[in-house]
């Protein structure tokens, strides 16, 4: 036996999980529920209500019929037109009524009264309930309302006789009738219109996710461009392709960063093993002395270590975006944080003619940091800022305390940063121009243009920002804002 599903199964079961089909479904179920309760409830009052009609109606003869006896006992012709010729002349619902003595014998009664109902079982059915409202069903299975009660008979009371009542309620429940059966037939054809017209909605409000669906599958890699017009959009939808769009931008900007970064990865180390190779092939050309064959190896050398750094580089960019990065935070002394960098790099600035000073704060600043992390973080600033300003200026590195936040600055004089660039200064191999692509000696710098890049992925680390300001002529400020979390 085959275990296949048949193809009517399989679109049988693509049918329950549409959406429209859901829909749908939600729709007529809560469409019937609500209208079964609607008109339930409008039946219930109807019925109340022609039951409290005859109740009233009834509870109005009584009253009559007492207040005759009591007040003029001895009117028998008053008495005989409310019992005997009213009811007669009533073609619709009619009444009957019945008079009894102190001894049970009947005084009056309506005309027919005893042809459509059994007196014995009203007087049953109405014994040890004066005055309440009693159904029965009459001879010929009319439906029929009775109450029975006593009534004190002249002023004295010296005698009381008792007032049986009936009326016809046939025409009230041949009026429930038709409503039940109205009821049942509209309730059955709104079973049949619910999903056509539920269908029909649900399928005119999944149509702009269709059209969401439909520009989606039109996008790959190298279309990002697609956008999905959200125009005439319910406010949800209209919400939700915007989002989409978003992030198709973002996407679009990622994809163009990732194919400049590969761009540019393939150009720093394509440059440094080109050179390698270069002057190997120019040194095994001919027989070299072994001061030329020692100028091959330490440039090689030179090349080598470039390429080891921008390797380096890479890896830890790599492993600082990587979700399972942790901190390893310590208590340390931000100040001496920055006179560790200020000791490292006083040689270097003083072999450019640069003042170097580094500023902790008038008072000592104690955060939980990653120690290797910050280090790496403030030698790049600094290491850039000394690279870019002239000899004769001067590089800061200041700390201070400020809304719970620690902030670290590094400050130069140097050559500063086109106002153009600063939007992309902390992109990966982004180098602003020739003026900061050069040491200042004059000489290429061999920046891997990674350094703001690694600057910014470490502040992530720590749950912070930098930012950077610069005047070109006057120089550039680096701002790094970290919670500052107690020891």
């Amino acid at each position: 036996m085959s275990l296949t599903p048949s193809n009517s199964s399989l679109a049988a079961a693509r049918v329950r999980r549409t959406l429209a089909f859901r829909l749908t479904a939600a729709y007529s179920v809560v469409g019937l529920v609500l209208l079964l309760l609607a008109t339930a409830g409008l039946y219930l009052v109807l019925r109340v209500e022609l039951e409290r009609s005859t109740g009233l109606f009834l509870a109005d003869k009584l009253h009559v019929l007492r207040t005759l006896l009591r007040e003029r006992p001895d009117d028998f012709d008053g008495l005989r037109e409310e019992i005997e010729l009213e009811s007669a002349a009533r073609r619709y619902q009619q009444f009957y009524i019945r008079l009894l003595d102190e001894h049970g014998v009947p005084i009056l009664t309506t005309p027919g009264m005893t042809e459509q109902l059994d007196m014995a079982t009203l007087v049953s059915r109405t014994r040890g309930r004066p005055e309440h409202l009693v159904s029965m069903t009459g001879r010929n299975g009319q439906a029929f309302r009775i109450a029975s009660a006593a009534a004190p008979v002249g002023a004295a009371m010296d005698r009381i006789d008792t007032i049986q009542i009936a009326i016809d309620v046939a025409q009230e429940e041949g009026l429930l009738r038709r409503y039940r059966f109205w009821f049942w037939t509209i309730l059955g054809a709104t079973a049949i219109l619910f999903p056509l017209i539920g269908y029909r909605i649900a399928r005119h409000g999944v149509r702009p996710i269709e059209e969401i669906a439909a520009t989606a599958r039109r996008i790959t890699s190298t279309n990002l461009r697609e956008r999905i017009r959200a125009e005439g959009y319910p406010s949800e939808l209209a919400s939700l392709a915007e989002t989409f769009n978003a992030m198709l931008v973002r996407l679009d900007e990622s994809f163009a960063q990732i194919s400049r970064f590969t761009a540019d990865i393939a150009h720093d180390l394509r440059t440094p093993i080109n050179n390698i190779r270069g002057e190997a092939e120019v040194a095994l050309a001919r027989a070299r002395t072994v001061e030329e064959y020692r100028d091959v190896l330490e440039s090689s050398l030179e090349e080598s270590v470039r390429l080891s750094d921008l390797i380096g580089d890479l890896l830890f960019l790599a492993r600082a975006e990587s979700p399972l990065s942790d901190l390893h935070r310590q208590p340390m002394n931000v100040g001496e944080l920055l006179t560790a960098v200020r000791e490292y790099y006083e040689a270097t600035a003083s072999d450019g003619g640069i003042s170097l000073v580094a500023d902790g704060g008038q008072e000592s600043i104690t955060a939980a940091l990653d120690r290797p992390l910050m280090l790496r973080a403030v030698s790049n600033l600094v290491s850039n800022a000394i690279a870019h300003t002239p000899r004769g200026g001067s590089v800061t590195v200041a700390a201070f305390a400020a809304d719970a936040e620690l902030c670290i600055q590094v400050s130069d004089t140097g050559a500063g940063i086109p106002s153009e660039a600063l939007p992309r200064v902390f992109d990966r191999f982004f180098r602003a121009d020739a003026s900061r692509s050069r040491s200042s000696t004059g000489a290429a710098s061999s920046g891997t243009g990674l350094g703001l890049a690694i600057v910014q992925s470490i502040m992530s680390l720590h749950g912070g920002s930098a930012a950077i300001t610069s005047e070109p002529g006057l120089g550039t400020c680096v701002t790094l804002r970290m919670p500052l979390l107690g020891c």
